[in-house]
């Protein structure tokens, strides 16, 4: 029996046979030299090759809208846009030119090179999109090798998939009946495959390094999308007392579900509003099945960080119309562009100061490219005429730069009104408190904003000032400290007093063991990871504001937070019954 730990990014249960998938279709690619008066005929069987590559991806397009819904097709669309454009194809044109090798070697070079690039950048989410490239070029190279790829859409028994990678075209046509867990040795959160795999509503793990290469086909597996654990050839005993939490587990959840339609609102009548964190267009629906009242945060860098460069006004306006139109009435806020920091762009040439965190990142970005992000608001008010937007501004450190920002978004509905464009007028706009001196600040930001939002994340990292990446000084990043409470009491009190809302989107807002506390400070809104909202509703509806309130009342008095830590513990067992959040 070995034990492995990985990071779980859908959760589940499962226990079952493994079917290991080594999709090694392209390994074997020939390498030869060519003539330049070979050059127009090794290019013409690109194109043909890219033409029924385009042509397999339409089909499995509207497969996907059909039978999986629309944000798996829009996966799809991403593919397709790829291999459609124009400034791609030149890449490639250009290097055979260059090199004068056969087109299939060219492609594999530059799968291999562009996924390098991505793997090495610092950001997860650009990272996560190496696996988008390579199946898309893999297409291609399939095409031109008159591959046939096969195997996972007819599965004929249940097992467990353990690969290396899965490519998002692979988990879209698999047999979903038949997978019960995924296990990959790549991969992260926001991959398009995670996303998948959460939609499918199959557990799944991910980052487990080498796995791939120690488990055969056959082995016995127990996969805990919960706690991230891996189990092979489990002992009898392990395997009795897994599937006992496994259908605990399922009970549990099916009793969680039964809470969507009902409001978070505590025992004595307070409500509060729960909405999701998304990072594409294609999470947009998964949401709504979570029971969320809106989108608290759209992350817009993905529209930046995905082509290496900032999308175009129209690309942009689609992707941000289309999550409006699924949304419907409920709200969504979309954040302008947080890049810089760790979320590296190359063409704003980002990646060469020395404290990058501490830099220019997020709307200091924004402002000193005042036409990128007039490009990027023209497209962010022209979407507002198909749902309930909303504005958000990150990281600003003062008023200062939120009546730039502002001023700016005034240029961009200028700019829409002499070119006729609709769009609407009374866009609600708010700031992102992240930063130490924005905190200090709240009530004059409060006289410019229609609402707050508390980035906990960086507000944790910049008020300790400690590097959450940094192993070192990691276990600093307490959001339990007295200065981390003191500080949301001062901005929430501060939006009060102005007659706007208080939310939050930082990770302080999806984890259950924060959440009464954050009652009783008066948060107005809570937004996450869709799937921790069934949670943190169940404690919502089991608690009791003027219970939350004295928790909150003594854990400011509190003067570290190991003593915060330990009065919520105590709290914890005595208004809920429970020792530990998990347990929900």
């Amino acid at each position: 029996m070995k034990k492995y730990t990985g990071n779980p990014v859908s959760p589940g249960i499962a226990l079952g046979k493994a079917f290991v998938y080594l999709d090694n279709n392209t390994s074997e690619v020939p390498r030869y030299s060519i003539q330049k008066n070979q050059l127009d005929s090794e290019w013409s069987r690109y194109l043909s090759a890219n033409d029924k590559a385009i042509e397999e991806l339409t089909a499995l397009n509207v497969q996907a809208k059909r039978n999986m819904g629309k944000e798996n097709a829009d996966i799809f669309d991403a593919h397709l846009m790829m291999l459609e454009d124009t400034e791609f194809q030149g890449q490639i044109k250009e290097r055979l030119e260059t090199s004068l090798q056969n087109i299939e070697w060219v492609i594999k070079e530059l799968s291999h090179e562009m996924s390098a690039m991505l793997m090495a950048s610092q950001d997860a989410y650009l990272q996560e999109r190496a696996v988008d490239v390579v199946d898309v070029l893999h297409r291609v190279m399939n095409k031109l090798l008159s591959v046939q790829k096969g195997a996972l859409a007819n599965l004929s028994e249940d097992v467990i998939l353990v690969c290396r990678e899965l490519l998002p075209s692979d988990a879209l046509t698999m047999n979903k009946a038949r997978v019960k867990a995924i296990v990959m040795d790549m991969g992260g959160a926001t991959s398009h495959t995670a996303i998948l795999a959460r939609a499918f509503e199959i557990p799944a793990l991910v980052g487990l390094s080498s796995v791939s290469k120690e488990i055969n086909t056959g082995d016995t597996l127990i996969v805990n999308g919960v706690s991230g654990e891996l189990i092979v050839n489990p002992e009898k005993s392990v395997q009795i007392k897994m599937e006992h939490e496994r259908k605990h587990y399922y009970r549990r959840l099916g009793e969680l579900r039964k809470l969507h339609n009902l409001p978070a609102e505590t025992r004595d009548g307070y409500r509060v509003s729960l909405k999701a964190n998304i990072q594409t267009p294609e999470e947009a629906e998964a949401v709504l099945r979570a029971g969320c009242e809106g989108i608290g945060l759209y992350r817009s860098e993905f529209l930046f960080l995905a082509a290496g460069r900032p999308s175009d006004e129209e690309e942009q306006f689609k992707a941000y119309s289309h999550v409006l139109k699924i949304m419907g009435d409920l709200p969504v806020t979309l954040r302008t562009a947080d890049v810089g920091g760790d979320k590296l762009l190359p063409e704003l040439q980002l990646s060469d100061e020395r404290n990058p965190i501490l830099g220019w990142r997020a709307i200091r970005v924004s402002l000193s490219q005042a036409e990128i992000f007039k490009t990027q608001l023209r497209a962010m008010l022209r979407a507002s005429m198909f749902g309930n937007l909303r504005i958000m501004f990150p990281m600003i450190s003062g008023i200062e730069e939120l009546e730039q920002a502002l001023a700016v978004l005034e240029e961009a509905k200028s700019e829409l009104h002499k070119q006729g464009k609709a769009f609407a007028e009374a866009v609600p706009v708010g700031t992102m408190i992240e930063i130490p001196s924005a905190a200090l600040t709240a009530d004059i930001l409060a006289e410019k904003s229609n609402f707050f939002s508390i980035g906990t994340n960086d507000l944790v990292q910049y008020t300790i000032a400690v590097d959450r990446g940094n192993e070192k000084v990691s276990y600093l990043a307490q959001p339990f400290h007295p200065a981390i409470l003191r500080s949301l009491k001062q901005i929430i009190d501060a939006a009060h007093a102005k007659s706007i809302t208080a939310a939050m989107c930082g990770e302080m807002a999806g984890n259950a063991s924060f959440t009464a506390l954050l009652l009783g400070l008066g948060l107005d809104e809570f937004s996450m990871n869709a799937l921790a909202i069934p949670r943190i509703k169940w404690v919502i509806r089991n608690v009791t504001q003027e219970s939350c309130g004295r928790l909150a009342k003594n854990a400011l008095r509190c003067t570290s937070y190991r003593d915060v830590g330990r009065l919520v513990e105590d709290w914890t067992l005595s208004e809920l019954g429970i020792t530990n959040y998990d347990a929900i």
